[in-house]
């Protein structure tokens, strides 16, 4: 959004100045400006929620015939990570991931028929909230980024599908957005909404947030973690043992 930013203050000041113009070539530059912009109010890219991402890998699932997916891990860079720095966890369990680095709740909304509901699975874990406290794609608000969880629960519940609930990680700020000082305040609200959320559509919840804290209790925990925001590997085997049992005691339920 830089650019498109950049653009507008440079459109600005023409405009200001437009007596020095021909108002013909002043209106041209501008159009020129505007219809080079790399991104716009209207669309950030053309494949905003990264369809292109799994869609290939999509299509082999669904004819295969003789291995359904059991369980899609759906979320963002901590599940897109899991899958690539733990492969065996997923191979061996028959489980798909289906995360894409960097996205927002109102990305997973948009691709989560495409990348989740379609494949057909038995249940889908959702992890998702991280990128929408950082700004990621939208300002942060709580309300909207909980309805997009609501409404992907609702969407796979509609299709017969269950869905297990997970925490938030624990973060104390994030890098790429600093401008956002309160990070662990709102996740562990966001947390708390979530738990009661899965309480209410009488779903599983798995903390993760509570395995990953710090002593300070803000922050993820330095030796599981090489950037504050993301597990390492041991990282991952400690959500292992807590999704697994309940992934499988949820299947047994049913």
């Amino acid at each position: 959004m830089d650019n498109f930013n950049h653009s507008l203050s440079l459109i600005f000041l023409l405009t200001i100045n437009m007596k020095k113009f021909e108002k013909s070539s002043l209106s041209c530059l501008i159009t020129f400006i505007i219809s080079f912009l790399p991104f716009s109010v209207f669309s950030q890219k053309n494949d905003w929620a990264d369809f292109s991402r799994y869609a290939d890998d999509n299509i082999t699932l669904r004819e295969n015939k003789s291995h359904p997916v059991k369980v899609v891990f759906f979320g963002n860079s901590i599940t897109d990570s899991w899958a690539s720095m733990r492969p065996e966890f997923f191979s061996t369990n028959g489980f798909t991931g289906r995360g894409i680095s960097g996205q927002t709740t109102y990305q997973f909304l948009s691709r989560f028929r495409e990348d989740a509901v379609n494949l057909k699975p038995r249940i889908i874990v959702l992890n998702g909230g991280t990128n929408d406290i950082a700004e990621n794609s939208h300002p942060y608000s709580e309300d909207i980024t909980l309805g997009n969880i609501r409404s992907m629960v609702e969407i796979a519940r509609a299709n017969g599908i269950g869905v297990i609930l997970t925490s938030v990680l624990p973060a104390a700020g994030f890098k790429w957005n600093r401008k956002v000082t309160d990070a662990p305040e709102k996740i562990e609200s966001l947390n708390r909404r979530i738990a009661a959320l899965a309480e209410e559509l009488d779903i599983p919840y798995v903390d993760y947030h509570t395995l990953l804290i710090a002593p300070d209790k803000r922050s993820l925990r330095p030796e599981l973690s090489p950037d504050g925001v993301h597990p390492n590997v041991e990282g991952y085997k400690i959500m292992e043992k807590v999704i697994l049992p309940a992934i499988e005691k949820y299947g047994n339920d049913d």
